[in-house]
This record gives C-alpha cells, sequence and structure tokens, in this order.
C-alpha cells in the first residue's frame, strides 16, 4: 500500500456518521479542535468492526496491541453543532511494524478536516514493537482491495455446532439470562445452520433454519458476537439463511423477533404477524418474509 491524498468521500470504503453533540463545541458553536482527535479514535473503532475484527479478542489471539506512534490534524473548516458528517478512513501503509491511516470528515461533500495515525504493534506489556501479522496484514489489505470480511458456511449441527453453540451460550445465556435450553435444543439435528466467520477463522454470527410446514422456513437463533451488532453480520446470516429456504422450495420465512430488533427484521423486508406476545421473559412478535 501507498500513502496518497484522499480528498474525496470515494476515496474511502470506510465511512462513520456522527452527528456533532452540544458537549464537543466552544463558544464559537463549533466543534473543539481536541475533539477531532476522539472522532478519530471512534471511526478507527468503527473501522475494526468493518473488518469483522473484535479489537481486544484480536489483539490477543496476536499476542499483541497497538499504540498511537503518531496524530495529526489538518483543519480546513469547521463542523458546527448538530452537524450530521462522516468520517472516513482508510489503512494508506503497512510498514514492518507500523500502520498508518488517513482520515477526512466531511460534511456532505465538503472536506472539513484531514488526518493521520500511525499505529506501531508492540508487545502488550514492556510497548516493545514486533513486525506486523501476516494475517493482519492480509486482512487490512483485503478490506482496502475490497474483498468480503466475512465467510457464511452452510451445514449441519455436527458441521457447525461446535463453534455455532458457544456463540449462542454467550449470547442467550451470559447476555440475556435466557436458559441453556434456548441456546441448543433437539430441532438443531434437523435444521440447516449457518455460521458467519471472519478472516481468522472465528465465528462472528450464526443462525438457523427449520421446516415449520411444507412450503414455510423457520428461522431461529439468530446470534451475533456483541461487538459486531450494526457491522452486516446479522444481515449476513438472515439473507444466507433465506437463500437456504428459497433454494429447497420454501414460499415463506417466519421468525420471532424480540421486538428490540424489529427495526432491524423490518429493514430485511420482514412484516410483523399478529400480536406480540413473551416468550423467555421477553416480548416478541411474528415476522414473516415472503420469498
Amino acid at each position: 500500500m501507498t500513502t496518497t491524498t484522499l480528498p474525496n468521500r470515494a476515496d474511502f470504503r470506510f465511512l462513520d456518521r456522527l452527528r456533532v453533540r452540544w458537549a464537543e463545541v466552544d463558544m464559537q458553536k463549533i466543534v473543539f479542535n481536541g475533539h477531532y482527535l476522539m472522532y478519530f479514535d471512534t471511526a478507527i473503532a468503527g473501522y475494526w468492526r468493518a473488518l469483522a475484527l473484535p479489537y481486544h479478542e484480536t489483539m490477543e489471539a496476536l499476542a499483541g496491541d497497538l499504540f498511537v506512534r503518531k496524530a495529526t490534524v489538518e483543519y480546513e473548516g469547521s463542523a458546527r453543532y448538530d452537524d450530521m458528517c462522516e468520517l472516513g478512513v482508510r489503512c494508506g501503509r503497512i510498514g514492518k511494524s507500523s500502520m498508518t491511516f488517513s482520515l477526512a470528515l466531511f460534511r456532505g461533500d465538503t472536506r472539513l478536516i484531514t488526518g493521520e495515525l500511525v499505529y506501531v504493534f508492540a508487545d502488550p506489556a514492556t510497548q516493545t514493537s514486533r513486525p506486523v501479522p501476516a494475517r493482519l496484514r492480509e486482512v487490512l489489505e483485503g478490506f482496502e482491495a475490497g474483498q468480503p470480511m466475512l465467510e457464511c458456511r452452510t451445514g449441519t449441527w455436527a458441521q457447525l455446532g461446535t463453534d455455532a453453540g458457544p456463540l449462542r451460550q454467550a449470547v442467550f445465556e451470559a447476555e440475556q439470562g435466557v436458559p441453556m435450553a434456548m441456546g441448543g435444543d433437539a430441532a438443531d439435528a434437523a435444521a440447516v445452520h449457518v455460521v458467519a466467520y471472519n478472516r481468522f477463522g472465528l465465528p462472528m454470527g450464526t443462525g438457523r433454519l427449520l421446516q415449520e410446514a411444507p412450503g414455510v422456513a423457520r428461522i431461529g437463533r439468530v446470534a451475533v458476537h456483541a461487538g459486531l451488532r450494526g457491522s452486516g453480520v446479522g444481515a449476513q446470516v438472515m439473507r444466507t439463511l433465506a437463500a437456504a429456504a428459497r433454494a429447497r422450495g420454501d414460499r415463506e420465512v417466519v421468525l420471532a423477533a424480540q421486538t428490540s430488533a424489529l427495526r432491524f427484521y423490518e429493514r430485511l423486508g420482514y412484516s410483523p404477524r399478529g400480536a406480540a406476545f413473551e416468550e423467555a421473559a421477553r416480548e416478541h412478535q411474528q415476522m414473516a418474509l415472503l420469498l
């Protein structure tokens, strides 16, 4: 990779949206200059989600961590209270032990701020630099080249259960307090399962497909790693499950959605059906999608 000037929104594959908050503006009603570095850090966190790499788990797997070596900001304009902005992030260069990220803040097509962050990959205890791991280099280069960051695999419980099970338990049991029986049951043996893997081969999302009636499929047990929610993992799992239902000739897909997730399913084309009901101490709504 080479470092290039990135003046336009189209130069960034990743753009993080933000709205300027009251606490971030000064007496001139413009963003206080130091907050742009906070915007940069927030956007970098979103960039890691776009890579489908939960940051802390990834660094632990790589036996290292990233430390900021240099941060620069250039001010071309000012963001103001309540502005809707987009902050582009691009990995412009990977050296032996360092990574350089270029950033730019836009209000519409107007560029307001540009910046650069240089990180060094290092031993987390001694902060002594280490070579950037090949696996991480490949993911960063692949993302900037437009490669997919997830692979959805379809299979049986025998094939995918060892990866789907722990992810379900983390979401349903540990996070939501749902009894263990909700994480796995006898229906798993007859279901079609999907697991979404990141480029490190780690499971980031899962779901299953049952045959409720001739021509009617039921999706359930949809679980996404907490750190990657909102980054498209769940949508990719859902589309893969719907494609599996369509391929076997189903006419309709139904599911019981937690009411807190209704907008997610509606954006995928699902419509409410009937009245809300309670299951596992949470309010649910039946949803349906015609194939």
